[in-house]
């Protein structure tokens, strides 16, 4: 059985008249109907919550294959892959969706993680836990203010989540049958990860430059295009990449921790591979709180050269710019020591484990419900064609 990849279940049964017909699904010259709905169980262990689950081992169901009456047999429909004969715009869609809801529904906490990074805060912006910073930014500075520089994330997130989630996928699936064929190959997920993390953050660097800026305390931008147009008037379109190197060091390890961590639960707690919220969230959270806790250092790089602090430049007696990996570290370190480089780990892990948690389980539903859509529609064809 593929832990990794379609699964298909088979086995001999009775055929029981009357029965409601459920999820339709094909493959090459069968004819599929599930008998019964779906059922809602307990799941076991971790899980321990209500979760779908596709058919149960009493129901009855069956399978007319063409030629051969006689054989008698169930194939549940592929959820964990593409569907036979469509597109990868599948999982782009999917990907796209996810990206969009994982940034906008986190953005507040999101808000707070910029300013807590902070290595020279204003004293009216220095905060001690993520619940006190946006309970006073809310308070001081207007409910809508921890929302600034969502719309940017919006557009960034669309195109990068799309890019990332179906490299993700197509590099898993060669890599896997290459490596380890018909089996999960975690170096294939940790690979996968960081090659589709290159795409991805070459279409988000320059909307998180912008969204970070207008994210700090005192930002002098009023709009989304202000602070694009100011920021390629002073410093170039190279500002835009200036993370670009930086991002890529923090987000790739962190996605090779992701997506393994990920997959490694996944096994654990879903090792049937089938359409299961809770198994999605609790693996998509304590995949991001482990990957967000092991790569803060970096991250702490990131917003220092994407927001080039005003007050931190002054500190140093420097007119310039921070420029790459290397001079962000130093800087951090000569700010703030080393507790400095674990700024705002509070706020990136509350951040991380919703969204991350956010972002599989909406994935894993898209992908469930179009693979669905798929099967049933290609029964209706393989119907009139009758």
């Amino acid at each position: 059985m593929e832990a990794d990849g379609f699964l298909n279940r088979r086995r001999m049964s009775a055929e029981a008249p009357g029965g409601d017909g459920g999820v339709v699904g094909a493959s090459a010259g069968a004819e599929i109907r599930w008998l019964g709905g779906r059922i809602w169980g307990v799941s076991d262990g971790i899980v321990g919550s209500l979760s779908p689950r596709i058919g149960s081992e009493s129901e009855l169901q069956t399978v007319q294959l063409h030629g051969f009456p006689e054989v008698i047999e169930n194939t549940e429909p592929d959820y964990e892959g593409l569907p036979q004969g469509a597109s990868t715009s599948t999982h782009m869609l999917a990907g796209a969706v996810a990206g969009i809801m994982e940034h906008c529904l986190m953005f507040p906490i999101d808000c707070v993680k910029t300013r807590m990074q902070s290595l020279q805060p204003d004293p009216a912006a220095r905060y001690s836990n993520v619940m006190e910073a946006l309970w006073r930014i809310v308070r001081t500075e207007g409910v809508w203010r921890p929302m600034r520089g969502l719309n940017i994330t919006a557009v960034g997130a669309g195109p990068a989540h799309a890019l990332y989630f179906a490299c993700y996928e197509k590099l898993k699936k060669t890599l896997s049958d290459v490596i380890h064929p018909g089996a999960n190959s975690h170096l294939a997920n940790g690979t996968a990860g960081c090659v589709a993390t290159l795409l991805h953050d070459a279409a988000m660097n320059p909307a998180e430059v912008v969204k970070q800026r207008m994210q700090m305390y005192n930002s002098p931008y009023r709009s989304v295009l202000d602070c694009m147009r100011a920021v390629w008037q002073k410093e170039g379109v190279g500002a835009f990449y200036r993370s670009y190197t930086t991002q890529l060091t923090m987000n790739v390890p962190f996605q090779a921790l992701h997506f393994m961590a990920y997959e490694y639960l996944q096994e654990l707690l879903n090792p049937n591979r089938q359409y299961n919220p809770p198994s999605h969230m609790v693996s998509g959270a304590l995949a991001g709180a482990l990957a967000a806790a092991a790569t803060t250092p970096l991250d702490v790089c990131k917003t220092l050269l994407n927001t080039q602090e005003t007050l931190a430049l002054h500190t140093l007696n420097s007119g310039g710019h921070i420029s790459g990996l290397a001079h962000a570290f130093r800087t951090v370190y000569r700010l703030g020591g080393l507790p400095a480089y674990f700024k705002g780990v509070q706020a990136r892990i509350i951040y991380q484990m919703p969204s991350t948690a956010i972002s599989w389980s909406v994935y894993e539903f898209f992908k469930y419900v179009i693979t669905k859509h798929h099967h049933e529609k290609r029964k209706r064809e393989r119907d009139s064609e009758k």
